[in-house]
């Protein structure tokens, strides 16, 4: 079951939500370090085999930055769509909140991912996006970005997918929330973040989770008790290797079968 939805879970969903009181990353953009043909992302967050001429017209648009701290939010709930966003590094989370004051996780977005494509539809972004750590993220002003694509097909069909997988993948959480036991839904969430790290040059047995076990069991619809009880048992099983954060996978092949 799980290699139906392996590449299928990290969606936002709309909601008219309350704000919160979380700081607000510095609005002013910070003029980019570094341009999109040089990125270590681009083989991830673009489209391959663009003509040198190609690259260079996407620089003009992706040419600012902003430096968004740990705990800080990118954009929230209701503010105006300007921009998509690609993460250059670090990791965020993006989040609904509940009439009663409840967070809801609705995906994980990792180095090299797309943010702010909720707010195509409305004009306006239907979530939080939320950084874990100290990352930076490239600006792309959508009405320049719409431009662009009208004049180079293959980033308008690399848009077009990028929009498609949102679909794709809501489509695979409901999945997940709707037929998988607990066990099943931790299980495909760690071999999801694995397979996604390995495609980014990262090991795939080794990593750190940005997020705590209370953000992944709202993601996966578990309590924090559940998660934490689950990849003990995953331990004790010898298919997992666990310190703090710090997670090993020892046995991809078994995981996968749980």
């Amino acid at each position: 079951m799980y290699a139906e939805i392996e590449s299928r879970i990290d969606v936002p969903q709309s909601a008219t939500l309350p704000h919160r009181t979380l700081p607000i990353a510095d609005a002013s953009p910070r003029r980019a370090g570094g341009k999109c043909s040089s990125c270590a992302m681009k083989r991830i967050c673009m489209p391959p085999d663009l003509s040198a001429d190609e690259l260079a017209r996407l620089d003009s648009v992706v040419y600012t930055t902003r430096v968004v701290k740990r705990g800080e939010t990118l954009y929230r709930t209701g503010d105006g769509f300007h921009s998509i966003y690609a993460v250059r590094a670090g990791c965020f989370k993006t989040v609904l909140m509940h009439r009663d004051g409840q967070e809801q996780v609705t995906g994980f977005q990792l180095a090299g991912d797309a943010l702010g494509l909720d707010g195509v539809y409305s004009d306006r972004h239907d979530c939080d996006a939320v950084a874990l750590e100290d990352s930076i993220v490239c600006i792309i002003p959508f009405d320049l970005l719409e431009l662009l694509c009208r004049e180079v097909k293959s980033i308008q069909h690399h848009v077009h997918r990028l929009m498609s997988g949102e679909i794709v993948r809501e489509s695979g959480l409901m999945m997940l929330l709707g037929t998988m036991t607990a066990e099943q839904r931790v299980a495909a969430f760690l071999l999801n973040l694995s397979s996604r790290l390995k495609a980014r040059g990262y090991s795939p047995d080794e990593f750190v989770l940005r997020m705590t076990r209370e953000e992944i069991g709202s993601y996966l619809g578990l309590k924090l008790e559940t998660v934490s009880r689950t990849l003990s048992k995953f331990r004790k099983a010898g298919v997992l290797r666990t310190h703090g954060k710090e997670i090993r996978i020892a046995d991809h092949a078994r995981l996968a079968k749980v």
